[in-house]
């Protein structure tokens, strides 16, 4: 996933698809747990994409609040 993909996609959008990481990555990790996990490097993407959704949010609240 792109940074510049999310940036094209609006908050909503975006609140949306860090709702589904977050649940995925919680998935992963009960997978993992469990010992049905096979491919670990997915919980690393998963955090990451969900952070890099976080940094867009805020990059784009900081820009609606700025132009206020």
């Amino acid at each position: 996933m792109d940074a510049k993909d999310l940036r094209e996609k609006t908050p909503d959008q975006l609140r949306e698809q860090l709702a589904s990481l977050k649940k995925e990555a919680f998935n992963l990790r009960f997978r993992q747990a469990t010992g049905q996990m096979e491919n670990t490097a997915r919980i690393r993407a998963a955090r990451r994409d969900a952070a890099r959704v976080k940094t867009i949010l805020n990059e784009k609240a900081a820009a609606a609040a700025s132009e206020a």
